[in-house]
């Protein structure tokens, strides 16, 4: 790893931020204290909200953690689109007796708020999630002593992200679960995404600053993969998703192994914009039909999946996973750590055995 990256972590291992409640402080904790970099995921939430989190996990751990970001959304170019999704809904709200949220409750999510908070009061990183910064706002978190991570899902977003000033850049490739972090939402290149291993190579020969690679990883030996790739450190967030620690819900914690859910794919059902996650019914019959209207959809289907989750029913939440999710192990946090480090010094031991002297 570089030796900024190393700093933060004793392994070269991240757990990805996870918004919706896996990644809460209890998580967060018990990644830093394995020994990986642990992150809160401040999206969907106030600026108060992310800061209360910050202070308990300041009580729980003593290592360096980073915080995510998400950018403000450009303006919705047709909200004709979101009208008549909500139409298309209506059955589902009448079904699980909870009216359609409010399209319109944040397009910035508090960003700037978010921001001033943590300049005021810095953590060790920060990692920002569907676009770049400006270098304004990037220099003023290297000066307050920062490590700035930007999200990027191809070779001309890292060297974006390298020019306006980002330490690093999380390399996303199409196996991710969750949210594809594009900084452009194009309904035009859905389905289109690149495999992480092709990615960061692309990536690597374009800039010069650490790379983190993220998508479909859940052993030690992908992680050994990335690093022989190019990568300085690896993102892990389904592999995180099972374990106690984690926030996120019993029914999803389920889901990932169950084989009632045999695939992923990315749809556009629950938020509007591409986010990897297991086929479900809603996803079968929502997600041809859902516009590129991010984060309107979201809050419009956020009571709809509350209820779902509420109603014991996984068929209607959003069940995000990457495409490994079937060989996700119910650890405690300190074991699946413990056991992807070893096994990553063993698939480094058995490339180097097999590597021409």
């Amino acid at each position: 790893m570089s030796s900024a990256l190393t700093d933060l972590c004793r392994y070269p291992i991240v757990q990805a931020p996870m918004a919706g409640g896996a990644s809460g402080p209890q998580l967060a904790a018990a990644v830093v204290d394995a020994g990986g970099l642990g992150f809160l995921a401040a999206g969907y939430k106030t600026a108060d909200g992310m800061y209360n989190e910050i202070k308990q996990l300041r009580r729980l751990a003593g290592g360096p953690f980073g915080v995510n970001l998400f950018m403000p959304q450009p303006a919705l170019a047709d909200p004709s689109a979101v009208e008549v999704y909500r139409h298309q809904l209506a059955g589902e709200a009448a079904w699980y007796e909870t009216p359609l949220g409010d399209p319109d409750s944040s397009g910035d999510d508090g960003y700037e708020a978010k921001v001033a908070i943590l300049l005021e009061d810095p953590v060790s990183a920060v990692s920002f999630t569907f676009g770049c910064p400006t270098r304004d706002t990037l220099d003023a978190f290297a000066k307050a002593g920062t490590y700035t991570i930007v999200t990027v899902t191809s070779a001309e977003e890292a060297q974006a992200a390298q020019w306006a000033g980002a330490d690093a850049v999380c390399v996303q490739g199409v196996e991710a679960g969750g949210h594809q972090s594009t900084h452009r939402d194009d309904p035009q290149a859905d389905h289109t995404g690149t495999g992480l291993l092709t990615l960061v190579t692309q990536v690597r020969e374009t800039v010069q600053i650490p790379i983190i690679a993220a998508g479909g990883l859940m052993r030690g030996s992908q992680i050994a993969a990335v690093l022989a790739t190019g990568a300085d450190a690896a993102q892990l967030g389904t592999a995180f998703l099972v374990c106690p620690e984690s926030g996120a819900h019993l029914l999803h914690k389920q889901a990932l192994t169950n084989p009632l859910f045999v695939r992923t794919e990315l749809t556009r059902a629950f938020s509007g914009r591409p986010a990897r996650g297991l086929v479900n019914r809603f996803v079968r019959e929502h997600g041809p039909y859902a516009p590129a209207a991010y984060p309107q959809v979201h809050y419009l289907t956020t009571g709809l999946r509350q209820a779902a989750a509420k109603a014991g029913d996984a068929q209607g939440m959003a069940l995000w996973a990457g495409q490994g999710h079937r060989m996700a192990r119910e650890l405690p946090v300190g074991e699946l750590i413990e056991l992807l480090a070893a096994e990553l010094e063993a698939a480094r031991a058995a490339l180097s055995m097999r590597s021409p002297r």
